[in-house]
């Protein structure tokens, strides 16, 4: 889960917003720009230790899982039971 301490937020929050301003405003390439962003983060990780590792593969691995897990729980299935609500549940 993304969850940090407050004031460690700070650390990467100006960063952050930068970044999703430019992803806003980039128009149709935005899922390109975020892919390239997070593989470009990766990749800085992977350089900065000295090399890919298995257990740090697998790490990273963990974390764009778990992003996509918390993506969905918080995200996805709302809006879905919405959705169902609105339209009528299939099940």
């Amino acid at each position: 889960m993304p969850y940090i301490n407050p004031e460690d937020r700070d650390t990467y929050d100006d960063a952050l917003k930068s970044l999703i301003d430019d992803l806003v405003h980039s128009g149709e390439n935005w899922r390109g720009e975020l892919n390239y962003f997070i593989s470009s983060v990766l990749s800085a990780l992977i350089d900065e230790w000295d090399g890919p590792r298995y257990a740090q593969i697998n790490d990273m691995i963990g974390v764009l899982e778990c992003i996509k897990l918390e993506l969905y729980r918080r995200v996805a299935a709302p809006y879905e039971d919405l959705k169902a609500d609105e339209n009528g549940d299939v099940y």
